[in-house]
């Protein structure tokens, strides 16, 4: 067996960051730090962090009074800041700098009269804070989209989540130009998102089978699987060796592997050893080299 490995691949820049700023919590104010929500959408994160002494909440009134609390890489609503403030709570954000560009985005869409439209998951944790900050209608990035019974010169502003698939994303877009022709469009599916999938693509039509390392809650993990199935090759998303079945990969010769923008290369590397390939091929690809500065709170 041969395993090829996309690239690029793994943690993003904004998934660093957030991660950094938790271990830098927990140096320089000691444990217990708590974070709302899962850093990231990864267990073998969240566990590594717990284990140096974070605790992770899903609610902000969950965080004793006056604790120290680092809020997710998704982005968070208004009001868990303001929950915080009447609990005196400390707070420090890790929303990755490009969920916060939506964020501003959607207020100055908001402003200028506008009505906006969010294409994304009902549900995701970055939908939830989007959502939060000015008022905005959900779109959902599938074929069954239900668009608004408005004009069809309505002043209208689309954002979309930023770890979407490309095609439906696109999909969903061009459903929305139809109707509302005055449109203005921000595509907000970030660089990591777009390179991981546009990678898996290519890699897809040089295997037999495509096994992508990351959490079953991950949206850009469960769209890296989508984007291989779409190029007719069977893919599954797993979190580690311990979930291959045995007979995905019996009698496969060439088996592609890739991991979501919140999954460490550690996972990636067991699976490959689980795997015992013959060979291994690491296709070339986009190199990244985007980096975020710290919040302002720890630089």
């Amino acid at each position: 067996m041969e395993v090829i490995l996309s690239s690029p691949r793994g943690f993003c820049a904004g998934v660093v960051r957030s991660i950094e700023v938790v271990d830098i919590c927990l140096q320089k104010f000691g444990p217990p730090v708590y974070v709302k929500h899962q850093i990231v959408h990864n267990p073998h994160v969240v566990a590594d962090l717990e284990r140096k002494g974070a605790i992770t909440v899903e609610n902000v009134d969950e965080v004793p009074e006056g604790a120290l609390v680092v809020f997710s890489a998704h982005g968070s609503p208004p009001e868990d800041f303001a929950l915080a403030k009447e609990r005196g709570l400390r707070v420090i954000d890790a929303v990755c700098p490009l969920v916060t560009r939506v964020h501003n985005e959607a207020k100055k869409y908001h402003r200028e009269g506008k009505k906006v439209l969010l294409v994304g998951h009902r549900g995701h944790q970055e939908v939830r804070g989007t959502m939060g900050q000015v008022e905005m209608t959900l779109i959902a990035d599938d074929s069954d989209a239900q668009l608004p019974d408005w004009d069809a010169d309505e002043s209208v502003a689309v954002l979309t989540q930023t770890t979407l698939s490309i095609t439906d994303t696109a999909r969903a877009i061009d459903t929305i130009k139809d109707r509302f022709y005055n449109a203005v469009v921000r595509n907000d599916v970030c660089y990591a998102t777009t390179n991981r999938q546009e990678a898996v693509t290519y890699m897809a039509g040089l295997v037999e089978l495509v096994l992508v390392i990351g959490a079953e809650n991950s949206s850009n993990c469960n769209r890296l699987r989508e984007v291989a199935e779409a190029q007719g090759v069977p893919s599954y998303l797993i979190n580690g060796p311990e979930e291959i079945n045995p007979n995905w990969i019996k009698d496969k010769k060439k088996v592609g592997i890739t991991s979501g923008a919140s999954t460490p290369e550690v996972l990636v590397e067991s699976v490959i050893e689980a795997l015992a390939p013959e060979k291994v091929i690491m296709l070339e690809g986009v190199e990244e080299d985007v980096e975020f500065t710290l919040p302002k709170e720890l630089r």
